[in-house]
């Protein structure tokens, strides 16, 4: 807000003050003088005593004359200008997006009122140091995400540049919404989100504590909702990556886990399969030692309902578990049917129910 206050009460300032010399000297009656004149003579007055005498103003122009003067009179402006930038971009370098809209929106007014006057040119000086300072905003966020150390002993969650990204594009979304320099913004998303993916990756693949697909699973997922909300057009394709990466690492992680609260059960069941996939009749497996009704029911009774809830509760994770409950429910279906087609007439069931696995899955997610 200060630095707009400032803009905005410089620029009549500079207009008056141009308008005042160009009236001050009736300056529109010399637009044919061709001498030229240092910065030196360019004052009060001599311009005066020139003018009084009736001799030829040495200056090229009205226009070169005009802004001669107003170098002379506001020298001061550029580096106060550029002081003030310096301490909004110490103080946050996001501050660096608010004045490179500001600043080139008064830019842009200026040039249209005169591209060659005192304003123009002054202002379009700090822009080149605003845009530069915007441009090192954007560099400085990718190397902290190269430079992200993750404790081998912590586990890993939302990483921060993961988190900054979404502050810095929500932000960035306020600030440039309808602004002349949107492309400027469009290519800093496309250099921070490719640094984002390749540095989730990279976090994920020296994860010890927290699985690779867990970390690659709740980034990207958070990645693509924040994609989703902010609506960036520019990044429509890297939001359907997110979303793709996301989606494979989740079913992944389910398939993965959905293995251990039913360990002994999926290895009995992958052995049943084996067999048909050699060969043998779905009807013929039974007759199998080690697949026979008895091993059957031995696995089974190792699953009592009260145990595969606790497995399902160890497993519980918001943003993946109704995938969770979906995985499970099909893997239960999957081994009903076995046990219909492979050991039929036996009698043989699990000692659950679709209904208890629901059952378990809504006590567990209102517990947490």
């Amino acid at each position: 807000q200060i630095f707009e206050q400032v803009l905005s009460e410089l620029e009549p300032l500079c207009l008056a003050e141009q308008d005042f010399i160009s009236k001050f000297f009736k300056l529109q009656q010399h637009q044919n003088m061709s001498a030229s004149m240092t910065e030196e003579d360019v004052d009060g007055s001599s311009l005066s005593r020139q003018h009084s005498s009736g001799s030829l103003l040495p200056v090229s122009s009205e226009k070169d004359m005009i802004r001669q003067m107003m170098i002379k009179i506001f020298r001061c402006i550029e580096p106060e200008l550029n002081n003030l930038i310096a301490l909004g971009d110490k103080i946050d370098s996001f501050n660096s997006l608010y004045m490179l809209v500001k600043m080139s929106h008064h830019v842009w007014t200026a040039q249209n009122v005169d591209p060659a006057s005192f304003l123009s040119t002054t202002l379009g000086n700090v822009l080149v140091t605003v845009k530069r300072n915007f441009d090192k905003c954007i560099s400085n966020q990718i190397r902290q995400m190269e430079e992200v150390k993750i404790s081998k002993k912590s586990k890993v969650g939302i990483l921060p540049f993961v988190a900054e990204f979404e502050e810095f594009a929500g932000l960035a979304e306020s600030i440039f919404k309808n602004a002349e320099r949107r492309g400027d913004l469009d290519k800093a998303y496309t250099k921070l989100i490719r640094g984002v993916f390749v540095n989730v990756e990279k976090v994920a693949n020296e994860s010890q504590k927290t699985p690779r697909d867990v970390v690659m699973m709740e980034n990207f997922h958070h990645i693509f909702a924040t994609l989703s909300r902010l609506k960036i057009s520019c990044l429509e394709a890297e939001k359907k990556e997110a979303k793709q990466k996301y989606t494979d690492h989740l079913q992944s992680y389910v398939i993965y886990s959905l293995g251990q609260p039913l360990e002994k059960l999926n290895h009995f069941f992958e052995g049943v399969e084996a067999r048909v996939a050699q060969g043998i009749r779905e009807e013929e497996v039974s007759y199998q030692l080690a697949f026979n009704k008895q091993e059957l029911r031995k696995v089974i009774k190792e699953y009592p309902g009260k145990e595969v809830k606790k497995g399902l509760d160890n497993l519980y994770k918001k943003v993946v578990w109704h995938s969770m409950q979906d995985e499970f429910i099909r893997q239960y279906k999957h081994f009903e049917g076995l046990i219909a087609r492979c050991y039929p007439g036996s009698g043989v069931t699990m000692e659950f129910t679709i209904q208890d696995i629901l059952d378990y899955c809504s006590s567990i997610a209102q517990s947490h």
